[in-house]
């Protein structure tokens, strides 16, 4: 089945969501009404008080980059088909289950604006709702065929894989950036490569059209997790809609951090990793405490470590730019550059 490619007059990235505008998803408005259509539809085959739960995940809020990229890969390839949706949707749930796991690591208090379901119902029932969410991507695998579901299984266990060794690395000053970018490839970059790579797979692309749009995805979702990590330390919380500050309580290595342990003066390197310590013994369930905020954001805006992330992640969206390159012109195209450089432009 193939879907008609209309433009949609709805700014899918709206400044509620996103705290920026990017029309860029324009393109494929209706296509992403389908995938949220889809995604009801498939969650709503539980019980009442399981749809009660899933009401607070709040998916309309949600900026829909993965899908919105699978879809334009699609069409920047020739089409959209019926499968694409699936994929779509299929990427959107996998990821939402995953900040449902996330917000529980990390004693999130809110996501996109509204209170996060661990701090209104519970840990047990905010990590058992993710895993219902993906028992459900399960069996929307069954109607794909084989290739599309190794795709799919295969990014997904990178993503769980990253997230591990993301844990297993915290406190660990001798992190390099090259790990740390390893790391990120797996934990938030897999999603991204492999809806891109589908997109433009579904929509009848050759091999090497297939892996300009895999790099593509694997460097937009390593820059994302970048400015995701930035924004951390940087954001405003209101204007973000979620919790801020997490990486810093829990020790996280980052790459600002990254930076600065590997550029700054001795005292001044024991006076972050103190703080650091410090927040991440205090175990209250806190974001980083106002003080200690202003302090590590000094420090690291002294030393060119928060310039230069951002530098790292810009450098990243041109080379996946780079990567289409031999990819035919087109108004899918230039959203999917549009899309691109929003990653690196938004505020939450």
């Amino acid at each position: 089945m193939q879907l008609p490619a209309q433009r949609d007059t709805s700014d899918v990235f709206n400044s509620a969501s996103t705290g920026d505008s990017a029309g860029s998803f324009s393109l494929v408005g209706s296509g992403l009404g389908r995938v949220r259509a889809l995604i009801d539809e498939e969650l709503s085959r539980c019980s009442e008080a399981v749809r009660g739960l899933l009401a607070g995940l709040h998916w309309d809020r949600g900026k829909m980059i993965r899908p919105g990229l699978v879809l334009l890969s699609g069409l920047a390839c020739g089409r959209i088909t019926q499968e694409h949706i699936r994929v779509a949707a299929i990427v959107e749930m996998i990821h939402n289950a995953t900040l449902l796991h996330d917000d529980v690591i990390d004693e999130g208090r809110h996501r996109r604006g509204y209170a996060t379901v661990n701090s209104l119902r519970g840990n047990e029932c905010a990590v058992l709702l993710g895993d219902f969410v993906l028992s459900k991507v399960f069996e929307m695998c069954v109607e794909l065929d084989k290739s599309v579901t190794g795709v799919i299984a295969s990014a997904a266990a990178r993503t769980c894989e990253g997230e591990l060794r993301q844990t297993l690395e915290r406190e660990n000053g001798q992190l390099s950036e090259s790990a740390y970018i390893e790391l990120i490839s797996e934990k938030s970059a897999a999603l991204f490569r492999a809806g891109c790579s589908l997109g433009a797979s579904l929509a009848g692309a050759d091999e090497r059209q297939r892996e300009a749009f895999a790099e593509f995805g694997r460097d937009i979702g390593i820059a994302f997790q970048i400015t995701d990590d930035l924004l951390d330390m940087t954001g405003n919380e209101r204007q973000m809609g979620k919790t801020v500050g997490r990486d810093i309580d829990r020790e996280k290595m980052t790459l600002p951090v990254i930076h600065f342990l590997r550029t700054a003066d001795e005292a001044s390197k024991d006076s972050v990793k103190e703080l650091l310590q410090v927040s991440g013994r205090r175990g209250d369930g806190k974001a980083a405490e106002t003080n200690e905020k202003k302090y590590l954001i000094e420090k690291l805006e002294s030393c060119g470590s928060l310039s230069y992330t951002r530098k790292r992640a810009e450098e990243l969206i041109e080379r996946a730019i780079s990567a289409l390159g031999e990819v035919e012109q087109s108004d899918a195209k230039a959203a999917l550059i549009e899309t691109a450089r929003f990653v690196v432009r938004r505020t939450n």
